[in-house]
């Protein structure tokens, strides 16, 4: 993708199986919503190949459109309609796409209780809390019971427990089957929902794989922390049952406080961010080099 002299994504090349929950992670300006406009129809790339549902998205139709389901970032819009009214306005237009084996949509009562706003149903949407509002955003997206979801930070504004409901709400709709593709700054979010995750720096894909997987690929080791005595101890290891064995072997019952923290996505985040950067820089240098000479 080019904006003018600026090309803002470089060879990006993925996929997402059906039923699989897929987060894409990358600082600001990487390059995250410009790739979900994209697959979403809403943004015309300048190059290269596009099949969401086996369709080209510059090429969909309403009917295409009616099997995908959108999150955005954020609007503010039909604040003056009352929350039930908006939901059964959005629900009619994809009634003329249900299908025996895909009813649509969902029955506004259901969905509201799915979202918990049903004690917000005749509450105009102008007067609902920043979380309540996104649980909107939710219900409109799911409206229709789209087979891909689009979530762009789905959980801005989310208190603890709002949260802990929309990634109940995420597994359900995995469960039954529903592509999402995800973009979130909140890290343990994505290590909690993603099959896989997708880091893009600098509008190029640098990394991808299950948390695991890439914990491996950057030698990322397991940390081990305990004490004996009243002296305490800290030691990183790939082999956490191999040590803990000989550990246990050479201190046997002296071994206390004993504690094993295993890698997450932010550690893997961090890590393979910081090299892509470093690489940036070294590569921009040897530029620069290369222009003195």
């Amino acid at each position: 993708m080019r904006y003018g002299g600026h090309q803002v994504l470089h060879g990006v090349d993925f996929s997402v199986r059906r039923g699989e929950v897929v987060a894409l992670l990358g600082p600001n300006g990487a390059g995250k919503s410009t790739t979900i406009e994209i697959l979403e129809g809403f943004r015309e790339r300048s190059a290269g190949a596009v099949r969401v549902l086996g369709t080209d998205p510059a090429e969909g139709d309403e009917r295409w459109r009616s099997r995908l389901g959108v999150v955005l970032q954020s609007w503010r819009d039909h604040g003056k309609w009352r929350v039930r009214e908006l939901l059964e306005h959005f629900a009619a237009f994809y009634a003329p796409y249900s299908a025996p084996r895909h009813p649509r949509p969902w029955d506004t009562a259901q969905l509201l209780a799915l979202v918990g706003l049903t004690g917000q149903a005749e509450q105009r949407v102008g007067s609902l809390s920043g979380g309540q509002r996104r649980r909107l955003d939710l219900a409109i997206a799911v409206v229709g019971r789209p087979e891909v979801l689009f979530l762009d930070e789905p959980t801005v504004g989310f208190d603890p427990e709002a949260r802990q409901e929309f990634h109940t709400l995420v597994k359900v709709l995995a469960d039954q089957g529903n592509t999402i593709l995800l973009t979130t700054h909140d890290l343990e979010e994505a290590q909690k929902l993603a099959d896989r995750v997708l880091i893009l720096v600098g509008g190029r894909i640098i990394a991808h794989g299950t948390v695991d997987e890439l914990a491996r690929r950057i030698g990322a080791d397991v940390e081990v922390t305990w004490t004996t005595g009243c002296t305490g101890h800290r030691h990183r290891t790939p082999d956490v049952t191999g040590f803990l064995r000989r550990l246990f072997e050479e201190h046997g019952d002296d071994v206390a406080d004993l504690r094993v923290r295993q890698v997450n996505l932010e550690d893997v985040y961090l890590a393979v961010v910081r090299d892509a950067e470093v690489g940036r820089t070294d590569e921009a240098a040897r530029r620069l080099a290369g222009a003195a000479l």
